[in-house]
């Protein structure tokens, strides 16, 4: 789409309506116009005199500059025939894409799309106070994301309050890390942190020492390592707080946002 026009007319006036008449406007669309050149009248009405001239540039918005990033990427990528549907609402923003090929923006485990996601929000972001939320889904693609870690989350929760046993997940972004966490610290008697730098910080679950029903090990060690027959705890069902604060949440990061623990 073409955002500037140079218009020529025997007045200002008439300049900027062709200048507009070529960018294919009308008066309601929020331009800005830069006098190159006033006109002037000929001399005796022979000699010199010079039409106006004017530049007519139409403002363009943080998401309307977001859009025609993505749009250019995923050219770039040869993927013209991928559709993006723009849904604002609340000072959020979501690009929803759909396609034949939107197996390839998705990428492993939604790795490319979390960057088209990533690069996106800097564009829609650049030199603006008031930040946008921009989010770039396909489908329900992340919504399945979403349910799908919280699911890890909670198995594994309930897994080291039965064993008494770790577990390191994969390299995951800020953003799904804290989904990780929150599902986690609904689960009394289970906690989770995050350990590793940059690319490779991970989350690990485990156990929480401070629980009062906590045996390091798992079960008692001077029994064996069996339960105790009068023990009615049933670690197949540990307790579910939905109540229960996360602890490790981090607060109300976006995708690549900050998690300190």
């Amino acid at each position: 789409m073409i955002k500037e026009a140079f218009g020529v007319g025997s007045t200002e006036l008439d300049a900027i309506e062709d200048a507009k008449k070529q960018l294919g406007i009308d008066d309601t669309v929020d331009v800005e116009i830069e006098v190159i050149q006033r006109p002037e009248k000929k001399k005796f009405g022979l000699f010199g005199g010079a039409p106006a001239k004017v530049k007519v540039t139409v403002k363009t918005s943080p998401i309307d500059n977001a859009e025609t990033f993505l749009r250019n990427v995923l050219d770039k990528m040869q993927l013209s025939d991928i559709s993006i549907e723009r849904r604002e609402k609340d000072g959020a923003v979501e690009f929803d894409l759909s396609g034949d090929n939107v197996g390839y923006v998705i990428g492993r485990r939604g790795e490319t799309l979390d960057s088209l996601q990533y690069l996106t929000s800097l564009v829609a972001n650049h030199g603006e106070e008031d930040y946008v939320k921009i989010t770039v889904n396909t489908g329900n693609y992340r919504e399945k994301r979403e349910k799908t870690l919280e699911i890890l989350g909670r198995k594994l929760a309930f897994k080291a309050v039965k064993t008494g046993r770790k577990s390191n997940l994969e390299p995951m972004n800020p953003y799904e890390r804290r989904i990780i966490h929150t599902a986690v610290q609904k689960v009394n008697g289970a906690t989770s942190w995050s350990e590793g730098e940059n690319a490779n910080r991970h989350v690990v679950i485990g156990p929480d020492p401070k629980a009062s029903n906590y045996r390091k090990g798992g079960y008692n060690k001077g029994r064996g390592g069996r339960r105790p027959y009068n023990s009615k705890r049933n670690f197949n069902s540990a307790p579910v707080n939905p109540d229960r604060e996360p602890l490790n949440e981090g607060g109300e990061t976006g995708l690549y946002g900050r998690i300190d623990k």
